[in-house]
């Protein structure tokens, strides 16, 4: 029977180590007998943001300020913050194209009025399709023909033709079609031809 102890050095260096990581392990999960050194009480140094200096990537140097890791309430910095008032520039920021405009005055002061422009709606491209006929047998639902360019369509009411327009109604004179992508509704008449 053979313990594995032909080669000494190896086992050597064996014991060495396994001795090396029980002192770590005891040392790490022992407690030591040193008390741990007491907290000294927050100051108003540490209570307030670390200003420190940088220099950016073009190579200016500038302040920054480095938040604090205290987490109690500063009183101080919460009454400076309740005592800040808007004063912003009468611009509605809801609606698009407000911008607040200088009027001059009877009596050559400046009033400060916003202007609300109402933004212009772009009208949805038109439907470029053309109706050119329908085709109707007892018994099946009315078949209409549309054109668009080379391309010729046959639908029936509630197909979507071209992946973009969907027919809605079919009459004898003309067809209602819905653009899906920009919710604009045609009817587009029959076309002789």
């Amino acid at each position: 029977m053979k313990l594995g102890v032909e080669n000494r050095k190896e086992v050597i260096a064996l014991v060495v180590l396994g001795v090396i990581a029980a002192i770590t392990m005891t040392s790490m999960f022992w407690p030591s007998a040193t008390p741990p050194a007491p907290v000294p009480p927050p100051s108003a140094s540490t209570n307030a943001t670390k200003t420190s200096i940088r220099r950016t990537a073009s190579g200016k140097i500038i302040k920054t300020s480095e938040p604090r890791l205290d987490p109690t309430l500063d009183l101080d910095l919460l009454r400076q913050s309740e005592q800040i008032k808007y004063a912003g520039n009468a611009r509605n920021i809801f609606v698009a194209g407000s911008a607040p405009v200088v009027i001059a005055g009877h009596n050559g002061t400046t009033d400060k009025r916003p202007v609300f422009t109402q933004p212009v709606v772009q009208p949805p491209p038109p439907i470029n399709l053309k109706f050119f006929g329908f085709a109707n047998k007892p018994g099946e639902p009315k078949k209409v023909f549309l054109s668009q360019g080379e391309d010729i369509f046959v639908a029936v009411e509630g197909d979507i033709v071209n992946r973009r327009y969907r027919v809605l109604h079919i009459s004898p004179a003309a067809v209602d079609i819905e653009d899906v992508l920009n919710n604009n509704r045609q009817s587009i008449p029959l076309t002789q031809g």
